[in-house]
């Protein structure tokens, strides 16, 4: 199963901007850095967004869960047509903390903590929060706050994201006293734009919630669930309240707004939503499974959702047999949730069970052939028993995923078990340059620039060199963070 280790993170989910343009691929499958937009500041601020992504995955710790992330990003889907976002092209991250909190920054990017999942009760509430974050991006609500700046934008907006990476780092105090440093030249009216801000994401959010069948009444029942955390846990709130201030007026504003709206359609008995929460409330207790299993019966889950848990316990209780038998029950009463014999195939990985591992993600793929997390557990598995095939495999899936350091790591892998020497230079170039690390990427595309030589690839050479540039811009863009 794939883990990984808890760490407190702050992150204003303060932010909010530019669209961006979707990641193009050149004709060897590495993604392009740059953006379309032709607007510069539009520009600045897409590149300013991807730098401070790969800052924050060097100082946070990511949930690498592939079932839960192709999860927010379906939800994501939905939603996105009806924020305003025209073609942005969303990257998720999830972050591995138990705080409450999302965010949103420059460049399409948003962020979940697993701690989210275990605060929303209901996948209303969930879209709610995340319906809240596109409002911000799709009203360019950080632009809109460096229009007000009468220095340069762009200084200031570095300096702003930079405070934010310090809290991520877990520097919570320092980072909020950087971020306010860098707003000095327009600090005494920012808490009434702020308000005005909050409310015209609430107002999108509502709309778009309505509009791709969630309940608008989850996000003003969110905000009273998160006042009464706020009470209960002495005046000290959640993180996603230290940037989203909710008041008893804008709990009222959001109300009549919800009361205005109906959905256009609803989910009731789709067990997804509490199955993905089953799957964050055991990461967030995995020394106490029966606390995750307590917490997920508290809120009247589906019991498909309860027959699930126990099976992830199960295997993490070292029942494999008896995991696979309750995933495979599910499987069959649920035909169209790919996310269960993912699971199983998973545990069949972990147990070392390799060929039934293969055989379980090869019938996903005949089902679901675009299914992300079978893809990327059928690479894993390949990866053992033939390097090339999975070198093929994961070749196709870093241009899906060009924004997946995961994919990277193993494309590297593969790469170098595979002969494709200068090719394992590459991908491990770019693993290191999406996880903050620019001057051993760069280095790294050095080496690979020298076997390209000594084989009298051009074509590589030519694309290496281009390769660099992209990377030197965006160094750049680093050490302006």
């Amino acid at each position: 199963m794939l883990r990984s280790v808890t760490i407190s993170v702050l992150v204003g989910a303060l932010t909010f901007a530019a669209p961006s343009a979707p990641l193009l691929a050149d004709d060897y499958g590495l993604p392009s850095l740059g953006s379309g937009g032709s607007s510069v500041s539009t520009d600045q601020e897409h590149r300013l967004g991807r730098a401070w992504l790969r800052q924050f995955r060097a100082q946070t710790a990511a949930w690498q869960d592939p079932i839960a992330q192709r999860y927010v990003e379906s939800v994501l889907a939905r939603l996105l047509p009806y924020s305003d976002l025209g073609d942005t092209h969303v990257i998720v991250t999830l972050v591995d903390s138990r705080l409450l909190n999302a965010f949103a920054v420059p460049g399409g990017i948003v962020g979940v903590n697993s701690g989210l999942f275990s605060f929303a009760a209901s996948e209303d509430a969930f879209a709610s929060v995340l319906a809240h974050e596109l409002g911000h991006l799709s009203q360019r609500h950080f632009a809109r706050r460096m229009e007000r700046v009468e220095e340069t934008q762009l200084p200031t907006m570095a300096a702003m994201l930079a405070g934010m990476v310090i809290a991520a780092g877990g520097g919570g105090n320092a980072g909020l006293a950087a971020m306010a440093g860098s707003q000095a030249a327009f600090i005494q009216d920012q808490l009434a734009y702020s308000r005005r801000f909050e409310q015209e994401a609430d107002r999108v959010g509502l709309d778009a919630m309505a509009d791709a069948g969630f309940d608008p009444q989850a996000m003003p029942a969110m905000f009273r669930a998160m006042q009464r955390l706020t009470s209960l846990q002495g005046g000290n709130p959640p993180e996603f309240l230290l940037t989203h201030p909710v008041t008893q007026s804008r709990i009222s504003d959001t109300q009549g707004r919800a009361d205005q709206l109906t959905p256009r359609d609803t989910h009731r008995d789709d067990p997804t939503y509490a199955m993905i929460r089953a799957r964050a409330l055991l990461e967030l207790n995995r020394s106490h499974p029966a606390q995750a299993m307590t917490q997920l019966r508290q809120d009247d889950p589906p019991a498909a959702a309860l027959r699930y848990l126990e099976a992830l316990i199960a295997a993490e209780q070292n029942r494999t047999d008896a995991a696979l038998d309750s995933l495979d029950s599910l499987a069959r009463e649920l035909p169209d949730l790919s996310l269960i014999p993912a699971s199983a195939a998973d545990i069949a990985l972990d147990a070392g069970r390799r060929d039934a591992a293969l055989a379980r993600v090869q019938r996903i793929l005949r089902l679901a052939p675009d299914y992300f997390p079978a893809r990327l557990l059928q690479a894993e598995i390949l990866l053992q028993n033939d390097p090339n095939q999975a070198f093929d495999v994961l070749r196709e899936l870093s241009q899906q995923a060009p924004e997946d350091p995961q994919v990277f790591t193993l494309l590297a892998e593969s790469a170098g078990r595979s002969g494709h020497e200068v090719w394992g230079h590459l991908a491990r170039a770019e693993q290191l340059q999406l996880t903050g690390r620019i001057d051993r990427a760069i280095r790294q595309l050095e080496v690979a620039e020298d076997v390209a030589r000594r084989d009298d690839d051009f074509g590589m050479i030519s694309r290496i060199e281009q390769r660099r540039e992209e990377y030197l811009e965006y160094r750049d863009a680093l050490q302006q963070l």
